[in-house]
C-alpha cells in the first residue's frame, strides 16, 4: 500500500479529533500527524486510545507561528493537509473578534504558504455553512456551492476570508485544494459550550437550559462521523479547486433539539429558559449536498438515531465533560 503523510490541524478539537481517530484506524498505512495548540477547546484525553498507535503523532504548535510551521513542513514533507484548526464559537467571536482573525485568517495563510513551498499534494480546508449567511424559513431553499458568501458574525466572516485565501492560492499558484462547508455537527467529544452537549450536561445536572430568543432558529444537523467520511472522500476523490457542501438532511429548530434531549433523558421541559437572543443570530441554515452525493457520499446517521447515541455517549462519559467544565482537562 502507498504510504501518505497526513497533517491534521486542530486534531485535538471536536471534529478534527474525530477525524484523527477515523484516519488512524481506517488507514493504518498512513502516518497521521495531529497539530494543535491545545487552546481552551482542545484536549488530548480523547486520543488516549490511539497514543500507542505507531502511525499517530502529535505536535503542539500555533498555526500562526510562521517560522515554526515552515520548519515543521520542511522536516516532515507532508502529502496531505486537512485544515480544521480554527476559533469557532460565535459568541466568543462577538466578544473578541481579533483572535478569530489571527487564527482563522493569518493562520490559514501561514499553512497555505507552507503547503505551497513544500509542494503538498492536497490542501483540504474545512469550512462552515455559516459563510453563506442565513436562509429564510422557506423549506425549499438551500445553500449550494454557488451561493454567494454573506457572513453575518465575526466568526463566519473570518472563515469566509480564509475560504477566499484558499481559493486564491489555487487560482494564483496552482495549489491543489478543496474546500468543504458543513452544517452543524454533533456527536462524541463535542465541547460542552455548544448547544447539544451544553443541553445534555445541564439536563443531567438538573440545571436550566438557555435557549436564545424563541428557539425557532433552524439548523441542519450532521453527525461528526458522517462528516469524517465525507472529508475522507473529498481528500481522495475531490476535483482540485472544487468546493463541496456537506449536509445531514436533518433540519431542526433549536427548541426541537433541546426538547428531544430533555424528553430522551426523562426530564421536565420546565428546565428550558428563554434568554435574550444572540446578536446577528441567523434564522436558518440548510445545505444541498447533492454535489458531494454525486461523488459517492451519503450520511449514515439520521438525527433520531444519532442524537440518541450521542446522549448515551455523554451519559457514559461524564468524567470527560465534567473534567472540562471544571477546568481540569488542559494538557499543556
Amino acid at each position: 500500500m502507498v504510504t501518505k503523510k497526513v497533517l491534521v490541524t486542530g486534531g485535538a478539537g471536536f471534529i478534527g479529533g474525530n477525524f484523527v481517530q477515523y484516519m488512524v484506524k481506517k488507514f493504518p498505512h498512513y502516518e497521521i500527524y495531529n497539530l494543535d495548540l491545545l487552546t481552551y477547546a482542545g484536549e488530548l484525553f480523547k486520543h488516549k486510545n490511539i497514543e500507542e498507535y505507531s502511525n499517530y503523532h502529535f505536535i503542539k504548535l500555533d498555526i500562526a507561528d510562521r517560522e515554526k510551521v515552515m520548519k515543521y513542513f520542511e522536516s516532515e514533507k507532508f502529502d496531505f493537509v486537512v485544515h480544521f484548526a480554527a476559533e469557532s464559537h460565535v459568541d466568543r467571536s462577538i466578544t473578541d473578534p481579533e483572535v478569530f482573525v489571527r487564527t482563522n485568517v493569518m493562520g490559514t495563510q501561514v499553512l497555505l504558504d507552507a503547503a505551497k513551498e513544500h509542494s503538498v499534494s492536497k490542501f483540504l480546508h474545512v469550512s462552515t455553512d455559516e459563510v453563506y449567511g442565513e436562509l429564510d424559513f422557506n423549506p425549499n431553499t438551500f445553500f449550494t456551492e454557488d451561493t454567494p458568501l454573506q457572513p453575518n458574525s465575526p466568526y463566519s466572516a473570518s472563515k469566509a476570508a480564509s475560504d477566499l485565501l484558499v481559493r486564491s492560492y489555487h487560482e494564483t499558484f496552482g495549489l491543489p485544494v478543496n474546500i468543504t462547508r458543513c452544517s452543524n455537527n454533533y456527536g462524541p467529544y463535542h465541547f460542552p459550550e455548544k448547544l447539544i452537549p451544553l443541553t445534555i450536561s445541564r439536563v443531567l445536572n438538573d440545571q436550566k437550559v438557555p435557549v436564545y430568543g424563541d428557539g425557532k432558529n433552524i439548523r441542519d444537523w450532521l453527525h461528526v462521523l458522517d462528516h469524517c467520511s465525507a472529508i475522507d472522500l473529498v481528500l481522495h476523490e475531490g476535483s482540485n479547486g472544487e468546493v463541496y457542501n456537506i449536509g445531514g438532511h436533518n433540519e431542526k429548530t433549536n427548541l426541537e433539539v433541546v426538547k428531544t434531549i430533555i424528553n430522551t433523558l426523562g426530564k421536565s421541559e420546565d428546565l428550558i429558559e428563554f434568554v435574550t437572543d444572540r446578536l446577528g443570530h441567523d434564522k436558518r441554515y440548510a445545505i444541498d449536498p447533492s454535489k458531494l452525493e454525486r461523488l459517492g457520499w451519503k450520511p449514515k446517521y439520521n438525527f433520531d438515531t444519532g442524537i440518541k447515541q450521542t446522549i448515551e455517549w455523554y451519559v457514559q462519559n461524564k468524567d470527560w465533560w465534567q473534567t472540562i467544565l471544571s477546568g481540569e482537562s488542559k494538557e499543556n
